[in-house]
């Protein structure tokens, strides 16, 4: 029995210095998972620090339990949608040059420059007899291709 008891102790610190680590390198939030371990840690502390008589450590460990505890009921009582992912930032290799701004303006002046590209696609094939449709034009968006 007294080999339960010291296996509750190393649990309980590994898994409170564990939740701590993982905090404190940002692999963890300190949300329920942090509070979680927190909690479990304590559990396991107060049994190992009560079978050895280890009063203080029992104390601290009951206020430890108290704090998470309380932390774990306040975030079920404010449960809210888990927030959207946020997209990474597009990645810019070195020597390789940025064109996305450049697109835009092609798109932008071609746009001033030739009016409704579609529109006049199909008024040029309408003149010549074919159908008048944009269905039968075949282009890209923006993009007039030579036929």
């Amino acid at each position: 029995m007294e080999l339960l008891w010291e296996i509750a102790g190393w649990a309980g610190a590994a898994a409170i210095l564990s939740a701590y680590l993982s905090v404190s390198m940002g692999w963890l939030k300190a949300g329920r998972g942090f509070q979680t371990a927190n909690l479990l840690g304590a559990i396991a502390f107060i049994i190992n620090g009560t079978f050895h008589g280890a009063w203080p450590s029992v104390v601290t460990n009951v206020a430890w339990f108290l704090i998470s505890a309380i932390a774990l009921i306040r975030m079920r009582s404010t449960d809210q949608p888990p927030a959207a992912p946020v997209e990474a930032p597009p990645v810019q290799f070195p020597g390789v040059p940025d064109t996305t701004g450049q697109i835009a303006v092609v798109e932008a002046v071609t746009a001033a420059v030739h009016g409704d590209v579609p529109a006049r696609a199909a008024a040029c094939h309408a003149s010549l007899g074919h159908e008048s449709s944009l269905h039968s034009v075949p282009m890209a968006a923006g993009v007039h291709e030579g036929r």
